[in-house]
């Protein structure tokens, strides 16, 4: 059966961008504009704290010391963990008058790569590779070189932002001596007090997603918050997140991949992580969960409540929620209508068996809602939503 054209002058209305309500906080520097641009586009409200930003290669007499090392030694093998590592040690052996001879060395050398990226930087330097890592770590990365053999041959190792410690003790122990480089390092970004914002964000339950792109920016925030006193705390709205369950205001983390997730999950953090360990797939990671996981409606009264994460929308207007007030809402919602006990909200708010502190809670829901009766008490049975 045809269906009937649609009446003149009409529109089909625009779908909402997927983050629409959601806040989310961005940690990182390198390529925040990218990551932030591409959440804002969607609808989301970002918070951005830069954890860590790179140090400058300029003049950078360690990495020159470093790149003549590895001249000098002529290595057998070369691992290659980062484009952007391979990149910033080109340019900067270019800058000081080494960067022949270092694709000489190159050149002579068992290359080695973390991924497609790095392989893809590797070749656009004119050089080839003799093995990628299966699933982009620097632990199978090294995985292949020692399975490749390594006793007595030099290994010079791109580490990227920090040294990755046991992955160059893995390669002394089979037999290799090693050389590091660092093109990149991290240094603290010294933003005004961004990062204790965003603690506090986190602790508050502002936020509905936390993102991570490197492991160092995830030890920056674990311990700024440490130093503010606020760990526990932090620890806390960050854990009852697991993906998929955790109870309603906690912070959900999202980490690119699983190099960068180790240290949130040694601290009792499952953060998301995309299959692919890009950027793009990240972005797409948080807008799948957050439309399945952090999005409620429900109509009252004629009206139409949208709950998404930790913003209520009521007919399409936002209206502000204290944490508190919206996780008793988001109950109310998740009952469907049906009648909430005072115990089982209290329970779902983690309240005991405080009725007052309940009680004054409802008080303040109903304060926010443009209509207080959206909110009926059921004498002696509880509360629901007005249908």
């Amino acid at each position: 059966m045809n269906q009937a054209a649609p009446p003149p002058g009409h529109r089909t209305p625009t779908p909402p961008p997927p983050l629409r309500g959601f806040r989310i906080g961005v940690t990182a520097h390198r390529r925040a504009g990218d990551l932030i641009e591409a959440l804002e586009r969607r609808g989301a409200t970002v918070l951005h704290a830069p954890a860590l930003k790179i140090a400058p290669v300029e003049d950078d007499a360690v990495l020159q010391a470093e790149t003549a090392a590895v001249i000098a030694a002529a290595p057998e093998i070369v691992m290659v963990t980062t484009a952007y590592g391979m990149r910033r040690w080109a340019e900067a052996a270019d800058a000081a008058g080494q960067g022949e001879e270092l694709l000489a060395t190159l050149a002579a050398a068992a290359i080695y790569v973390r991924g497609p990226k790095a392989r893809g930087a590797v070749r656009a330097a004119g050089l080839d590779d003799h093995g990628i890592s299966a699933d982009e770590t620097t632990a199978t990365l090294t995985d292949l070189v020692i399975a490749a053999g390594v006793k007595g041959k030099t290994v010079a190792v791109q580490v990227h932002g920090y040294t990755d410690v046991a992955a160059l003790e893995r390669l002394r122990a089979a037999g290799a001596t090693v050389l590091a480089v660092t093109p990149y390092r991290w240094v603290n970004a010294e933003d005004g007090n961004k990062l204790a914002q965003l603690v506090e964000a986190v602790i508050a339950r502002e936020l509905d997603v936390l993102t991570f792109t490197s492991a160092p920016a995830v030890d920056a925030v674990l311990s700024t918050a440490e130093s503010m006193g606020r760990g526990r705390e932090f620890r806390r709205a960050l854990r009852g997140a697991v993906p998929g369950a955790g109870r309603p205001g906690d912070v959900v983390c999202a980490a690119v991949g699983p190099v960068t997730a180790a240290p949130l999950l040694a601290s009792g953090i499952t953060p998301l992580v995309p299959e692919r360990f890009r950027m793009g797939a990240l972005v797409r990671l948080v807008c799948e969960y957050l439309e399945r996981k952090g999005a409620q409606s429900a109509v009252s009264g004629g009206s139409l409540l949208e709950l998404r994460g930790q913003s209520l929308m009521v007919d399409g207007v936002c209206v502000p929620l204290a944490p508190g007030p919206l996780q008793l809402l988001k109950a109310l919602m998740d009952a469907d209508g049906a009648i909430a006990s005072q115990a089982e909200l209290a329970a779902a708010m983690g309240l005991g068996e405080s009725e007052h502190a309940l009680h004054m809670t409802i008080s303040r829901l109903r304060a926010a809602l443009p209509d207080p009766g959206m909110v009926e008490t059921v004498l002696k049975r509880g509360y629901r939503l007005r249908r």
